[in-house]
């Protein structure tokens, strides 16, 4: 199947791909040949466990869904300008799948698509233009989003990329390292705390004489660190949003199908019903297929509002071919009940292997979604960012796909495919230990490995606190104490 050697491949890339265009382990990238269930092949052959393809999740080259959408293809291919079963098909699929009023579904091919056009509708239907999004987040690579993800904005540095005047950030609900910590308050007082700044925000729009538009959050934060929000967090700010006249958005393009475990979709953790659900990445299976699904009130503002909406690819026969094998294969395979499974299997493994490392500061999810936050110290949870580069480097030399993300980059993020087993698992936590024991010893400060593999090296840390004294730190240390303050941009 390979054209090319993995130095040709290479050179070729960059000769005619764009630099910034993201490589994993960027130094020494994998070349990848093929891909099966959970596992990752190189050209020459070694096998890598994908503990990041969240994208894939039913597992590479799922054989119904591959056969799904072959089958599809050799029939018809067309626009959604003619009648074809599919797409109605699945769109009342998605919406047996969701609470009651979200009914309406319109297609799109990216989950940047499906969030610009969550905004689109939530403006027609508010005729208001406020949006407020959370610190760290992450919705899409367009401009409309781009300027909204502070994950990505903060790294611009063209001067050009401004966030609007009518863009506002919350402070990300993160009770392990955010502005209020679980060192300081319980978790009930910590979701009332992290919603009263949603609150504070929507109070300073009204003086300014504004309305609110939305709140558009993920149902769990992916990018900004695997962070599982505060009970109640998003009921009070909903209820906050929508008595100011907004619109709730949830975003479960990274989240959403089965992921969280205990619900199909991470808002119902929050017992939440949004008035907007973004989806995507899962929902193809790699095939590029998204949505954007809402009630018939929030539709009807759309049509009324004169515009038609038409999308080449999105909502084409074998793109939701696709998807409603995807559907099948979750429900068939009992995939959300494995992603339980699991998921309880893998956190209590990682919360004995706590016990035992200190460099584990924190360890969190909900079905397969886990975050491990890596610390220097447990008393400052100074962010072990180094360490967690080590630890992707190390688990790829044995054979084990990782990644790590949050402001500090030093959180180790598992997303996998959904097939993924207990022995998979065992696996993982013995290459962890290994890994975790070496760090323990300080070989990460004397093993050539710590420079081998970089994934994403030129991105920076974002240092997004203060200090206890309320002036800036330049190390972004804290101590646990109920003054802390985020910098939010």
């Amino acid at each position: 199947m390979e054209s090319f050697t993995k130095k040709q491949t290479l050179q070729l890339r960059e000769k005619h791909i764009g630099g910034n265009c993201t490589l994993f382990f960027r130094s020494d990238p994998l070349k990848i040949v093929k891909a099966s269930g959970q596992y990752m092949y190189d050209e020459s052959g070694k096998q890598y466990l994908d503990c990041i393809n969240n994208v894939c999740h039913v597992g590479h080259c799922n054989p119904k869904v591959v056969e799904a959408g072959a089958n599809q293809m050799m029939v018809l291919n067309t626009n959604s300008r003619f009648l074809h079963d599919n797409i109605v098909k699945l769109a009342q699929r998605i919406s047996d799948t969701l609470p009651k009023p979200l009914s309406v579904v319109y297609f799109t091919n990216s989950g940047s698509e499906a969030n610009d056009l969550a905004l689109q509708l939530s403006r027609y239907h508010t005729k208001a233009k406020e949006i407020i999004a959370l610190e760290r987040a992450y919705h899409g690579h367009v401009i409309s989003l781009l300027t909204l993800s502070t994950y990505k904005l903060d790294q611009c540095k063209d001067g050009q990329s401004m966030m609007p005047d009518f863009v506002h950030v919350a402070s990300c609900p993160d009770t392990f390292r955010g502005k209020y910590r679980d060192c300081d308050y319980s978790m009930e007082e910590l979701g009332q705390k992290y919603a009263d700044d949603v609150k504070d925000i929507i109070d300073n729009i009204h003086k300014a004489g504004k309305s609110v538009s939305c709140y558009l959050a993920e149902s769990i934060q992916s990018c900004g660190g695997q962070i599982i929000y505060p009970p109640g967090y998003l009921k009070k700010v909903f209820q906050y949003v929508r008595e100011a006249g907004g619109l709730c958005i949830a975003d479960e393009v990274q989240v959403g199908f089965g992921r969280a475990g205990s619900h199909f979709w991470a808002f119902e953790t929050q017992d939440v019903v949004p008035d907007i659900v973004t989806m995507g990445k899962p929902m193809g299976n790699g095939h590029p297929i998204a949505a954007v699904v809402t009630t018939p009130e929030v539709a009807a503002s759309f049509m009324s509002a004169g515009v038609e909406y038409f999308n080449t690819f999105a909502g084409n026969p074998v793109s939701c071919a696709i998807s409603l094998a995807v559907l099948d294969v979750i429900r068939d395979d009992k995939l959300q009940e494995n992603a339980v499974k699991i998921g309880g299997y893998y956190l209590e493994k990682l919360r004995e292997m706590k016990s035992r490392y200190n460099i584990i500061g924190d360890v969190r999810g909900v079905g397969m979604f886990v975050g491990i936050d890596l610390v220097k110290d447990h008393g400052t949870r100074e962010a072990a960012s180094k360490e967690a580069e080590y630890a992707i480097t190390r688990l790829k030399e044995n054979g084990i796909l990782y990644s790590r993300d949050g402001p500090d980059r030093n959180v180790l993020k598992f997303k996998p495919p959904m097939c993924f087993t207990t022995e998979d698992i065992d696996k993982l936590c013995t290459a962890l230990s290994e890994v975790f024991e070496e760090i323990e010893k300080g070989l990460h400060l004397t093993n050539s490995s710590n420079n081998a593999d970089v994934e994403e090296e030129t991105r920076p840390v974002k240092r997004l606190c203060v200090d206890v004294n309320g002036s800036d730190s330049d190390s972004g240390v804290e101590r646990c104490s109920s003054h802390h303050a985020a910098k939010v941009h």
